[in-house]
């Protein structure tokens, strides 16, 4: 009697999927759906912003003129160069190089801890300053209601960002792990393709942040 034993080499397939590349295709169109649903998320948020911006204008110019240009630039260039080791990573993993993929794979987490590193100083600084609502926020100018709005809404919209990026940051650190003990190897690369879509999307959205909040008191 012969046992027939798949190849250890064989990446997995779920019983439901009749090949491994419908069951990648499935799994890009739940990340897709997913990440549809974070649009609609942050884009409820940033309509919000929008209707504000244009009702309080003079304040939230003068609101963000407030916050720090420096950090935000820098942890935009942060997020940046780490979506392009992301895709360095999608890359590396089919192509089959599984210490690039590693280094790579940290590499973008690190970059993340960096940006909530310089996120958590900006965050402090707004608590020296006075800035936080609710908590001994103080503003000099006119209008402070609407100037505490401003806060509210930056602290909302950037909060939550934060909390797309430790999450992704997490799932970075996973991914290194199994790829450095080969679990994507021979083409089982799914994860990480995965994983790229939804960092690059926390990207995107930081992309958009950045200007809205930072930039607008500085034409």
């Amino acid at each position: 009697m012969s046992i027939s034993i798949s190849p250890a080499s064989e990446p997995f397939v779920g019983e439901q999927f009749d090949d491994i590349e419908q069951q990648r295709d499935a799994a890009k169109l739940g990340m897709w759906i997913f990440l549809a649903t974070e649009v609609l998320f942050f884009g409820g948020l940033f309509l919000g912003y929008t209707i504000y911006r244009f009702t309080y204008g003079h304040v939230f110019v003068a609101a963000s003129r407030k916050l720090d240009v420096l950090i935000g630039g820098t942890n935009t260039a942060v997020l940046l160069i780490s979506s392009l080791l992301m895709a360095f990573a999608v890359r590396a993993a089919k192509l089959d190089q599984r210490r690039a993929l590693v280094g790579l794979l940290a590499g973008t987490a690190l970059l993340g801890c960096v940006f909530m590193s310089l996120k958590a100083v900006e965050y402090h600084k707004d608590y020296v300053d006075h800035l936080v609502p609710r908590m001994g926020f103080k503003w000099e100018g006119t209008d402070p209601g609407n100037a505490e709005l401003f806060y509210w809404i930056y602290f909302a919209m950037t909060g939550l960002h934060a909390i797309h990026v430790t999450v992704g940051i997490a799932i970075m650190l996973v991914l290194a792990l199994l790829a450095w003990l080969g679990k994507f190897a021979h083409g089982n690369h799914n994860a990480v393709e995965i994983a790229g879509l939804y960092w690059h999307f926390v990207d995107i959205v930081w992309v958009f942040l950045f200007p809205l909040l930072y930039l607008v008191g500085h034409r």
